[in-house]
């Protein structure tokens, strides 16, 4: 991602429309065709600005940043949406749930699941073009995860530009209760396995996230860096997938164990007690 650029008043309100489109689908439910059909011609810097504008809008309703999640840490997937890289979306306090607390099915948009491997930063990483030492020295623990991704672009019909638009099609996430540092298990190479009801559903490992999920966070702490927002002590850092998704209905229980890190529930409300 490059710095933004200026942007005359045409392109601007396009990217006001888009944004505007993104937040009456969350609200309404009633999804969108692809950004990039609707709003071409969309450029990813484009689509980063347009992430921005709801980034604004949330803030002004009182919620509050805690982290970032990262999105296309898998090579089967960055080729499949035709790119080279991840991505990057923002994490808000009212997306967090804890081990096993219900999830409303009022907030799901299209919803998967996926198992990560999630870090909490305990030191700033505001120097230039961070390392991977810099992270390593700057990681205070990780816990183990499980990411609600949503979109509201129907049928999930996406490509980079529609995901980073949508803010890395996020949506929600849980964050387990068993806090490891880097020293107590093998970030690399600790095995996944992710059950609905006990059923197996999608197993990885760590090396399935970009090589190692440190290799992620390393992407992400100089992203972040570039754009003069670089990683906080506190932040939260969703890592990326460690296997492939599963579809979320309403009343499913999902459960995912990582070797070393422990496990965590997700437990979705029946949409009958949806309000």
């Amino acid at each position: 991602m490059s710095a933004p650029s200026p942007r005359d008043a045409t392109s601007q309100v396009r990217l006001q429309q888009a944004a505007d489109a993104l937040h009456d689908a969350e609200r309404s439910h009633r999804f969108i065709a692809p950004l990039r059909e609707t709003y071409a011609p969309l450029t990813i810097d484009d689509a980063y600005a347009i992430q921005r504008i709801n980034t604004e809008r949330r803030l002004a309703a009182g919620r509050r940043i805690v982290g970032c999640k990262i999105g296309l840490t898998s090579v089967a997937v960055q080729k499949q949406l035709g790119v080279d890289q991840p991505d990057f979306g923002l994490l808000f306090d009212d997306m967090g749930y804890g081990d096993g607390e219900p999830i409303p099915a009022a907030i799901l948009t299209q919803p998967k699941i996926e198992a990560e491997i999630a870090f909490v930063i305990g030191r700033d990483l505001d120097v230039d073009n961070p390392g991977q030492l810099d992270v390593i020295h700057a990681i205070e623990y990780a816990l183990p995860a499980l990411e609600i991704v949503g979109s509201r672009v129907a049928d999930w019909n996406i490509r980079i530009t529609d995901t980073i638009a949508d803010n890395a099609s996020s949506s929600a996430y849980v964050i387990g209760n068993t806090p490891k540092t880097l020293a107590d298990f093998d970030v690399r190479m600790c095995g996944m396995v992710m059950e609905r009801r006990g059923e197996p559903v999608s197993v990885g490992a760590g090396a399935a996230c970009l090589g190692s999920p440190i290799n992620a966070v390393v992407w992400l702490a100089r992203t972040m860096a570039a754009l003069g927002t670089p990683l906080k002590a506190g932040d939260l850092v969703l890592s990326g997938a460690l296997g492939p998704m599963a579809a979320v209905t309403p009343g499913d229980i999902f459960e995912t164990r990582i070797n070393g890190l422990g496990s965590v529930r997700a437990v979705f409300e029946p949409a009958s007690e949806a309000a």
